[in-house]
């Protein structure tokens, strides 16, 4: 036998495309790698990432945070004081996640008037027939 039971199965669960796809689709949204951009500088309150990550609704960033809760990306501490004093910072893991992403928002960032200028020359050319 060259490995056992439990080898065979982390390597399926390694190898199974699905289970990276549905890892991307939670890790990947624009939500989550806003937010886990906004707490690479350390702890934040719910209402500070409210007002720092631009058109989220309470209800997004609630679901968005106990997404990234759940999959170990961040951690919610809670502080028994008037009022609950609740605050979200990355685990170790979401700082790789932080570093793996910044590239790509990085990019984003420095693009944007180029891409924005590309829409609106395309938003604007006239219709071609289907093919």
């Amino acid at each position: 036998m060259s490995g056992t039971a439990g080898d065979e199965s982390q390597a399926a669960r390694t190898e199974d495309p699905c289970q990276a796809r549905e890892v991307l689709g939670i890790v990947g949204d624009k939500w989550s790698l806003l937010i886990v951009r906004n707490l690479s500088q350390g702890p934040r309150r719910f209402t500070e990432l409210k007002r720092a990550v631009d058109g989220i609704s309470q209800r997004m960033l609630t679901v968005t945070l106990r997404g990234l809760e759940r999959d170990g990306i961040l951690t919610r501490t809670v502080r028994n004081v008037m009022p609950p004093h609740v605050s979200y910072e990355l685990t170790p893991m979401g700082m790789t996640l932080r570093e793996a992403t910044a590239p790509l928002l990085e990019w984003s960032i420095t693009h944007l008037t180029r891409i924005d200028a590309a829409r609106a020359a395309y938003d604007t050319r006239p219709d071609t027939p289907p093919a």
